[in-house]
């Protein structure tokens, strides 16, 4: 007997077959102690950070066992400690940092990490940076 899992395996084309996996969490909005004008200095400000993660086959899931799952809520408990963890002065420096953070992770391939302040301008959506692998 086939489970649902083999079933949709099984009617894949090969040339259809995936070659990459992404894991992301997208817009992560938070007070963060970051600036360096002085009206910035002890004044949290939004911001929003985005990681999207390419990891190997082996560690994206291939059934539906939580036990294979990447945690979600560990990855964003994780950044959301950075941002309580310090004061920074830069975007591009907590971008680093989390960067850094994804980087450990067994499997990954490769890394987006982009992070935007999205009240400075009123004209504006964000201003931000973006760290990438490729």
């Amino acid at each position: 007997m086939m489970t649902n899992e083999s079933v949709a395996a099984s009617a894949l084309p090969a040339h259809l077959a995936p070659n990459r996996f992404r894991i992301y969490l997208e817009d992560l909005d938070m007070p963060v102690d970051i600036g360096f004008h002085d009206f910035e200095v002890g004044t949290p400000q939004r911001l929003r950070v985005t990681v999207e993660i390419w990891v190997e086959e082996r560690f994206f899931p291939s059934n539906d066992r939580v036990a294979e799952a990447w945690n979600y809520d560990l990855l964003r408990s994780a950044i959301l400690n950075l941002a309580e963890g310090r004061r920074y002065n830069l975007q591009e420096t907590f971008a680093r940092e989390v960067y850094a953070l994804v980087a450990a992770r067994p499997g990954v391939t490769a890394i987006r990490v982009t992070t935007s302040k999205p009240d400075i301008y009123p004209d504006c959506q964000g201003v931000g940076v973006e760290i990438a692998s490729f």
